[in-house]
């Protein structure tokens, strides 16, 4: 990392959107930062670092990780931990930290799911990489058909009431679940705070039966891939580009790219050029529409590429007409085609 000393930009609360999380007392901007992808040991730290402080500068004050983000698994938080305590640590009061436990971080019984020993040893293990007192917001990152979920709400109360959480919160949960969970830490008196799922134009299955669960309970909701792991991009308009995340990612493949795909992608980018503004920016406005959910979490690979995405929160709400038009093409399994 260079040595230059960071100094936020005075003006990043004038221009940001900041959205009631539920019926909580807590705000996040419309668009948040995730280091899902991007943030591992395999990319160059000052890029990561040059990321991280443009998000604050642009008012994003929600960061969202995860034990598990690298690779290898641990690298995001370490790699945080260090802009952290270089840059950020005098504007601590001003971010929402979150993290996440659920999915596999090491071997043997206590190292994935939802047992009390390891969602609280990861939360342990999390602060320590972050080089943190405490996270904003900590996740049971996905449920567990093993242990029961009153097993995984306990934990999650108990890091709140231990002070190593602010608030607490669950991701990937169905519909049913998602109601157990609220009414298991609503009793426990540690209301659940948000639920984290992806959501986008082609992956639409949050609009049935989740959104009205979470409308139930008061219930916030941060989305990721809203952009359906570069789908919803201009990036594959013309075809897979070399060296782009479809030939190498995990959660994306060549066969994605069928003509279904790309005429519904061509048709939705031409309505987004019609409002001035990139397909990137147009799915984003889809995910925050009339306000159902509360911010879209992104990954940028670029501070360029984080300034346009965020950029989707300056351009006028979608009308009826434009929604009506939309939905033709957002369609539920688009980019799952092959």
């Amino acid at each position: 990392m260079t040595n230059d000393p960071y100094v936020a930009d005075p003006t990043r609360y004038d221009s940001m959107e900041y959205r009631r999380l539920g019926r909580s007392g807590l705000r996040l901007p419309g668009v948040s930062l995730g280091l899902w992808q991007n943030f591992g040991g395999a990319n160059p730290l000052d890029t990561q670092r040059e990321i991280i402080l443009t998000a604050f500068d642009l008012g994003v004050t929600h960061i969202d990780l995860a034990n598990n983000y690298g690779p290898p698994a641990g690298a995001a938080e370490e790699n945080f931990g260090r802009i952290m305590a270089k840059d950020l640590a005098p504007y601590r009061d001003e971010l929402v930290i979150a993290s996440k436990a659920g999915y596999y971080m090491h071997p043997g019984p206590y190292g994935e799911w939802g047992s009390r020993k390891y969602l609280l040893s990861s939360l342990d293990n999390s602060l320590k990489r972050m080089g943190l007192d405490y996270v904003d917001i900590f996740y049971h990152h996905r449920p567990d058909p093993d242990t029961p979920i009153e097993e995984s709400m306990m934990a999650l109360d108990q890091a709140v009431r231990s002070g190593k959480a602010m608030y607490v919160g669950i991701s990937n949960y169905s519909p049913e679940d998602t109601r157990t969970a609220a009414t298991i830490l609503r009793e426990l008196g540690t209301p659940l705070l948000v639920h984290q799922f992806p959501y986008n134009m082609y992956q639409r299955s949050p609009e049935q039966g989740l959104l009205d669960v979470l409308d139930e309970f008061g219930v916030g909701s941060t989305v990721f891939s809203p952009l359906a792991q570069g789908m919803l991009t201009a990036r594959y308009l013309d075809g897979v580009p070399e060296g782009s995340r479809a030939t190498h990612s995990p959660f994306l493949n060549t066969k994605q790219i069928t003509e279904t795909y790309l005429e519904r992608t061509r048709a939705l980018n031409e309505i987004a050029l019609g409002r001035g503004q990139t397909l990137a920016q147009l799915a984003v406005q889809w995910v925050l529409r009339k306000g159902r959910c509360t911010s879209a979490i992104v990954g940028a690979s670029s501070a360029a590429q984080l300034r346009d995405t965020v950029g989707a929160l300056s351009f006028p709400e979608l009308t009826d007409a434009e929604l009506a038009a939309i939905e033709p093409h957002a369609v539920e399994g688009t980019h799952w085609n092959s």
